[in-house]
């Protein structure tokens, strides 16, 4: 029994020495957030494949270049960050309106219960985030644009930017819970569904997390799903017929970046 016992052990540390090796693996040969390239880049991913060649032709000719995020459970909520950010560098209104709502954000969040030590830190980061993304800040637009790619690329303030979006997403589900509870499979409580797949880092995104975070902030979200489904890629508004301000591709399990044309 005891041998069994042993192998079970050593085959349970050998997956997970093997699972650690493949995460660093992936972060050695991954930024967070790469430079653009262009869409047809994706073709050397499904090499020989028809119908995803054909899909990533129909994508090329409405977008002029992708930018990828590191698939690590958080693509969805950087690549949001990213794409929206750096939207407001040249859209001063949406900025006003936007940072007057991040400001306050931290207060209703503590209004909905979130403990205000947990916050501080992160809002503290996430708002020094959002001032270096200005139209007023000096340089320009481009130099604006070059700082989030650096900011961004530092794990520190990319990934306190991204634990407090997951808490916005967190509260805005709490604060509608009846409506939200619809979305969700089984008998998980929304309260559950917080706190074991909103909250916590390294989550897969679904659905329900792009719906909420889109109504907690008011932005306009178009993701293309590029997938084996017949026909050319399908497009999904969130809200439904809001004008988008950020533009993501969906493959299966991860999200990454689009510019239109």
């Amino acid at each position: 029994m005891d041998s069994v016992d042993s192998t079970d052990a050593n085959r349970d540390d050998l997956i997970l020495k093997q699972q650690r090796e493949i995460e660093k693996e992936i972060i050695d040969s991954t930024p967070l957030v790469s430079e653009q390239m262009p869409v047809t880049c994706l073709t050397s991913e499904y090499n020989g494949d028809a119908v995803f060649t054909a899909k990533i032709q129909d994508l090329s000719g409405k977008y002029k270049f992708i930018r990828r995020t590191r698939p690590d459970g958080n693509c969805f909520f950087r690549a949001f960050a990213y794409a929206y950010l750096e939207y407001l560098v040249t859209h001063s209104a949406a900025y006003e309106s936007f940072f007057k709502l991040a400001e306050a954000s931290k207060d209703k969040l503590i209004t909905l219960g979130f403990p205000s030590f947990t916050l501080e830190d992160f809002h503290g980061t996430f708002m020094d985030v959002v001032r270096r993304v200005s139209p007023s800040n000096t340089g320009g637009s481009d130099k604006v644009k070059n700082d989030l790619h650096v900011v961004f690329n530092e794990q520190g303030y990319s990934d306190y930017v991204i634990v407090y979006l997951r808490l916005i997403t967190s509260g805005k589900l709490q604060e509608d819970a009846e409506f939200y509870q619809h979305f969700i499979e089984g008998d998980l409580s929304i309260e559950d569904f917080r706190h074991q797949e909103v909250e916590p880092m390294f989550k897969e995104s679904d659905h329900i997390h792009i719906i909420a975070l889109c109504a907690a902030l008011g932005v306009g979200v178009r993701v293309e799903y590029l997938d084996r489904g017949e026909g050319t890629v399908n497009a999904h508004d969130f809200p439904e017929g809001a004008d988008p301000m950020v533009y993501l591709i969906y493959r299966p399990g991860h999200y990454d970046i689009l510019y239109p044309k």
